[in-house]
């Protein structure tokens, strides 16, 4: 990592990152509150330094299938939206699943539905982790809570993409993506050369040689048996994915008779919540699922055998918490709490929830 420390927001922190780790592309469109990754690549000018290639297309449409196209050439290339945005790439989003084609997504949340809300929301939890697109297709998630994460998820976000050839998602809210912190970017890298890639992704469609039969990408597969077998294989992924790569952070959590499980901004609440419920004699902890897919199922679990009872804290209606209830499996209580609309729920509110959904 570099000793330099910067100060910048979390959008910003994603686009210095991608120029320094050797992206191919970025392909996107701006939209509130995730137009700064593309105003600050547009700005650092990287096709001058490292080749990187930026480009805003004519829409989000657009944008997922220039991703499409660059992913099956075997390079590194990402898009940024926020919500209304993405939901205009879920067809090409299941296109990149079903064609095992790795990329980086980043969502900066914003509140919906339709186009809702410029302010900050996790309203996008099932759209992501559900898979929003067509087909029986899973995406590895992962959920930052500060501008560092912002910059560090983008390498780790292509690492996970290519180890196991599959889209992955930064999923961020409005919160993280505007705030400003303290950030170490990490080294510059070079890009990867056609040579390389070649060797790194036989798969590519890079041009064919002599000694081998043309690479073909399609997800179409009018064979039915051909079909399942595609779709057996995709599942056989992620199920490695759910045994190699679940991450998640536990926060105060030795003691405890209650458990809130949060995400992003509302896991950085929470951290404060318990603070306040701590010093009222509430002994509570936080989990924070930095993959929210794959889900943190085991631990939750545990958890459930331990404590009295759980508590979501999501900026939404409540959608974390069936997976956090399919968890527990009906062991012990989990209650939701959630602001909308663009809200931000505050640490004594999380409290207050606290005492009155669990009777502590």
């Amino acid at each position: 990592m570099s000793e330099e420390i910067y100060l910048m927001k979390g959008n910003e922190a994603i686009a210095h990152a991608a120029i320094r780790i050797g992206v191919d592309g970025y392909f996107g469109y701006p939209i509130t509150p995730q137009s700064e990754i593309i105003e600050t690549l547009m700005a650092e000018a990287p096709w001058t330094t490292t080749g990187m290639v930026v480009m805003q297309a004519e829409s989000e449409t657009a944008s997922i299938n220039m991703v499409y196209g660059g992913a099956g050439c075997g390079k590194m290339v990402m898009t940024s939206s926020s919500s209304t945005g993405m939901s205009l790439m879920q067809e090409g989003v299941s296109f990149l699943a079903g064609g095992n084609l790795p990329c980086l997504l980043i969502n900066v949340m914003r509140g919906g539905p339709g186009l809702g809300t410029i302010q900050p929301s996790q309203s996008d939890y099932f759209q992501t982790v559900k898979g929003g697109g067509h087909g029986d297709y899973k995406m590895i998630t992962l959920a930052p809570a500060s501008v560092q994460e912002m910059a560090d998820f983008v390498d780790l976000g292509f690492e996970l993409a290519f180890k196991y050839s599959t889209p992955a998602t930064i999923l961020a809210d409005g919160v993280i993506g505007q705030m400003m912190e303290k950030v170490k970017l990490p080294e510059f890298r070079r890009r990867r050369t056609e040579k390389e890639i070649r060797e790194q992704c036989p798969w590519a469609t890079l041009g064919k040689p002599a000694d081998r039969k043309p690479n073909v990408i399609t997800t179409l597969q009018l064979d039915s048996a051909v079909m399942e077998k595609c779709n057996l294989d995709l599942q056989a992924k992620y199920k490695e994915i759910e045994a190699n790569e679940i991450r998640y952070q536990e926060i105060d959590c030795e003691d405890i008779d209650y458990l809130i499980v949060a995400f992003g901004s509302a896991a950085r609440i929470s951290q404060k919540a318990i603070e306040l419920a701590r010093a009222e004699g509430i002994k509570v902890g936080v989990l924070r699922p930095i993959t929210l897919w794959p889900f943190p199922t085991k631990i939750i679990k545990e958890y459930a055998s331990k404590v009295k009872g759980i508590l979501t804290v999501e900026m939404n209606a409540g959608q974390m918490v069936e997976d956090v209830r399919l968890s527990v499996n009906g062991q012990v209580p989990v209650e939701h709490f959630g602001r909308l609309g663009g809200i931000i729920p505050t640490p004594n509110e999380v409290v207050v929830a606290l005492k009155e959904k669990m009777g502590c």
